[in-house]
């Protein structure tokens, strides 16, 4: 198992059509992959479960990944979330 803590740097933060994106993503992989904020620990392959976290740019969270391309996985949410443009 994998934790990382990141700062959203999308300028739009996680709206719609970012957090479409950021599900896309996390689906890729076979990790079980959550996101924390907060209180609230979200399945990042859920649409509807990211966009009730309402994430804006600058916000710290963190990615669980757990499973056998975790590494992957992660680092690839890393470089997404880390994108100084809209998604």
């Amino acid at each position: 198992m994998i934790t990382k803590t990141m700062t959203i740097h999308l300028q739009s933060g996680l709206e719609a059509r970012p957090v479409a994106l950021l599900v896309q993503i996390a689906s890729q992989y076979e990790s079980r992959i959550y996101v924390e904020s907060g209180s609230k620990k979200i399945n990042a392959k859920s649409i509807m479960g990211m966009m009730s976290l309402g994430l804006a740019a600058g916000e710290e969270i963190t990615i669980i990944a757990d499973g056998e391309d975790e590494q992957k996985a992660v680092s690839h949410i890393e470089e997404y979330l880390s994108e100084r443009k809209a998604g």
